[in-house]
């Protein structure tokens, strides 16, 4: 096949030959048979191509948003519910409750095995949104338990379903931006708002008289899974997968959203499942640096969902107090990640370095809380918002996922086995809490000083073997760059001379 004299990377300035280009459907990614099939198009201009991504953005984060966020409400509103009686009303003791907090992620480690395989096989979106109707059942169902082992039920299934939330919505975004433009959406998609939603309806059921017929805690789980299940349906039939299907694009504008993305080298779709693959994203060392690194990033995040509320609540506030109260922990962690990844995307290739720096606030504000007096309640709040800050690193972690790994079945199997990570350190999280030391919770905060320094250290560890396969790329890459087609085979980045890891 003859080669492509200028640099497909950028549209504006690489327009399409009008050649056909025969391509194998069974081995290529779609976005390889939709160009070769499509009518070409001229070039846009760098105007022209903002306002296609700004129309991206405006019908996809707020979809991708609200679908996230919903899952986390579900799951958070634990939390909420135990100021409102629930451990009184369904007789937990000792650990029991933090139990209730680790057997989500332990659903989620099950249900990330099928998840990997069949969000592949299946239209992402739709298999997202399937899962959400699933999580959404779950929460309407809590409300009938009567004892611990229906509600560890529940929140196993419920934890086995939101297991494709964070591969499922990386692989969405991943196909439709750029490598530099996917971190501050990730932000924006992964904020953690589920908290200022949870406190607002915290203070709406503490209006229901004592005397209705259901506890406050039930109330909660019934407005949640309503919400959750309405927004469900309707974005099963309104969420693109994809630029090709994604009903706001011209057809000229889904040419060019899915030509633009010829310069990730990372593919849009490709359904067949290829054990090559899958079997490299495992032996990838940056696939269980990055694992983990969110392990160690996330068990405060395990321990914060479940006691968080409790901590503010021991502090001497009442149960509503406490809920409005923990609403600004959801927007330290959308600030954080914002801010972060924003400066993740302007600072080229310095993401780790970032993720770094970032790892540093969440440690102050455990030495913080660790160290003051507990009577001294602004200290204690100031360094409890600090601690939220983790959310930041965590999301420009998924940024470095998406923009170094190439091929379809080599990024369903790492997001997965990241996921899983993020799901061990949610489980490991509530047990550093133990009951017996409420209300200082000693180990819970060495625990997330010691996670955030090791973090820290997976990170470095993380940037080193990025910048040596780089040089290593260097060395032999290939001076005529490659076709646009090509570009689109669903070829690993091992297999890729010209692929350069962003660090």
């Amino acid at each position: 096949m003859e080669k492509a004299s200028e640099n497909p990377g950028a549209s504006h300035e690489a327009p399409i030959a009008s050649r056909q280009v025969i391509v194998d459907e069974k081995f290529v990614d779609q976005a390889a048979v939709y160009l070769s099939k499509t009518k070409k198009y001229p070039s846009l201009t760098q105007e022209e191509e903002r306002k296609m991504v700004r129309k991206m953005d405006l019908i996809m984060i707020p979809m991708l948003l609200l679908t996230a966020t919903l899952g986390a409400v579900d799951k958070v509103a634990l939390g909420t519910s135990a100021l409102y009686g629930l451990r009184e009303d369904l007789h937990l003791e000792g650990q029991d409750y933090a139990w209730a907090g680790s057997i989500l992620p332990i659903g989620g480690i099950v249900g990330m095995w099928p998840s990997s395989y069949l969000v592949q096989r299946f239209p992402p979106a739709k298999y997202l949104c399937v899962c959400s109707m699933g999580w959404s059942l779950m929460a309407l169902l809590i409300p009938v338990c009567k004892g611990s082992r229906g509600l560890l039920v529940l929140r196993f299934f419920m934890g086995f379903l939101e297991a494709v939330i964070v591969p499922g919505i990386s692989l969405i975004i991943a196909g439709f931006y750029k490598k530099k433009e996917q971190p501050p959406r990730n932000a924006l998609v992964f904020a953690a708002i589920s908290s200022v939603i949870n406190g607002f309806l915290s203070w709406a059921v503490s209006h229901i008289p004592d005397s209705a017929r259901l506890a406050k805690w039930q109330y909660l789980f019934l407005i949640t899974g309503s919400v959750s299940m309405a927004w469900s349906i309707f974005v099963f039939f309104a969420m693109p997968d994809s630029p090709m299907n994604a009903f706001f694009l011209s057809d000229q504008e889904k040419f060019h959203a899915v030509q633009r993305l010829a310069e990730n080298k990372t593919g849009i779709v490709n359904k067949r499942w290829k054990w090559y693959q899958a079997v490299e994203a495992v032996i990838d060392p940056k696939t269980w640096m990055i694992f983990f690194f969110n392990i160690a990033i996330n068990v405060p995040n395990g321990g914060l969902i479940t006691f968080g509320g409790i901590i503010i609540n021991n502090l001497g506030f009442s149960a509503v107090d406490s809920s409005l109260l923990n609403m600004p922990t959801g927007v330290m962690s959308t600030l954080s990640a914002f801010v972060f990844s924003t400066l993740a995307a302007k600072w080229v290739d310095r993401r780790c370095l970032v993720t770094i720096l970032a790892c540093c606030v969440p440690i102050v504000g455990s030495i913080v809380v660790y160290s003051i007096e507990r009577s001294n309640i602004a200290g204690q709040m100031i360094g409890l918002y600090c601690l939220y800050t983790y959310f930041g690193p965590y999301v420009v972690g998924i940024s470095l996922a998406q923009a170094n790994t190439a091929g379809h079945t080599k990024k369903t199997v790492q997001y997965s086995i990241l996921y899983i990570g993020y799901c061990v350190g949610n489980l490991i999280g509530p047990q550093t809490f133990r009951a017996s030391q409420a209300p200082e919770y000693t180990s819970g905060f060495v625990a997330m000083l010691a996670c955030y320094c090791a973090s820290i250290a997976l990170m470095s560890g993380y940037w080193t073997l990025a910048i040596w396969a780089n040089k290593r790329a260097d060395r032999g890459i290939d001076p005529h760059g490659q076709e646009l087609t090509n570009l689109f085979q669903d070829h690993t980045d091992f297999q890729q001379r010209n692929f350069r890891y962003t660090t």
